[in-house]
């Protein structure tokens, strides 16, 4: 994340670079930007809907970005389509500070036939392995280590102790944050004579363009071939990616999700935290899979599932709203069982008592 700076702007300024429509005196000064929460006078926030009307009325915001304008918030409004995402254009050109290359520093480990692209910003205590390529404007943190043959394309950002391991591609405009490994050993052994025996791990990763992954994230290198993470992939926090795995553009990750080997997710899918995947099965497009789940089996495009093993996810809800009742409907299950047996005694001693009479 780069550093914040701060700005004095007027007010049609912002209006201008997100296209919106002003309400408001143009030469309005804005000096930040912030939540509803914790905006201060002379800054900019945002209202999502109008369920956060009453935030935004209590909130001492100077300026607010909305869809509609809103009579009753007495002051300025920038009115957008989708007021989050043009908030998130006004931080980032005007409240982010731009890009400024420190160079490569003296105290880095660097092989042979390295290189090293225009305006670069390496910190000291890197180790670039032999062959390995670093694109125009990439930042590099302490601790960092590229092995040999690996790419980090132009624009990447390298948070301190990133590993990304030899023979790993890395594109352009990825964010990876600290502690995240690229490229270590599958989990690939073969059990013989009562022991389990390493199979080599001979492929790479594949990191493409606009991705960002978070803290402590593992991606493992495939077998043969490629684990793959496309376009525009975004991983949170200690999620793990096994040994061939491929995962669709725009495909979100939440924390402490777990795919197994083998398996390819499409695009634009949602994995909520903790759900775990198992291996060579094939999720399909715009699937959403709710937190804790356990996927066992192939899921076709545009679902919603939840549950371990998963499930139609209104299924699930049901599901999950009978199990606090278990012990009752347990109950009535011996209940409705002891009435029976009585019912059925009653009417073997009375078909008995007719046989006796001879009816």
């Amino acid at each position: 994340m780069a550093s914040p700076r701060v700005q004095r702007l007027r007010l049609d300024v912002i209006c201008e670079a997100v296209g919106g429509h002003l309400s408001g005196p143009p030469d309005q000064l804005v000096t930040g930007a912030s939540s509803l929460e914790y905006a201060g006078p002379g800054e900019i926030s945002y209202v999502e809907s109008e369920k956060h009307l009453k935030a935004a009325a209590a909130s001492k915001a100077a300026v607010l970005v909305v869809a509609r304008l809103f009579p009753e918030l007495a002051r300025p409004q920038v009115v957008v389509p989708h007021p989050k995402y043009a908030f998130a254009r006004i931080l980032q050109q005007f409240f982010v500070a731009p890009y400024q290359s420190r160079g490569v520093a003296e105290q880095i480990c660097r092989g042979q036939d390295v290189r090293i692209g225009p305006d670069a910003s390496i910190w000291p205590f890197v180790t670039l392995g032999q062959r390995a390529q670093i694109g125009a404007r990439v930042t590099l943190y302490p601790g960092v280590f590229v092995g040999d043959d690996s790419v980090v394309g132009d624009d990447s950002i390298l948070y301190p102790n990133v590993t990304v391991r030899e023979g790993c591609t890395i594109g352009k405009r990825v964010v990876i944050h600290s502690g995240t490994v690229i490229g270590s050993d599958g989990f690939g052994y073969v059990l013989h004579e009562g022991r389990h025996r390493k199979i080599p791990q001979l492929g790479g990763v594949t990191i493409e363009d606009d991705v960002e992954l978070g803290a402590n994230v593992t991606i493992d290198r495939a077998t043969f071939g490629q684990t793959l993470v496309k376009r525009g992939v975004k991983m949170d926090n200690l999620v793990q990616i096994a040994h061939n795995v491929t995962i669709g553009e725009d495909t979100i990750l939440v924390a402490q999700v777990g795919i197994a080997g083998s398996t390819t997710l499409g695009h634009h899918v949602i994995v909520g935290g903790q759900a775990g995947l198992a291996d060579h099965i094939e999720i399909g497009n715009q699937v959403l899979i709710a937190a804790r789940s356990g996927v066992n089996r192939s899921l076709t495009s545009n679902q919603i599932v939840s549950g371990a093993p998963v499930m139609p996810h209104e299924t699930a809800i049901k599901a999950q709203a009978v199990i606090p009742r278990l012990p009752e409907l347990r109950q009535q299950i011996r209940d409705l069982e002891q009435r029976v047996r009585t019912l059925e005694a009653a009417g073997a001693k009375k078909h008995k008592a007719k046989g006796s009479r001879g009816d």
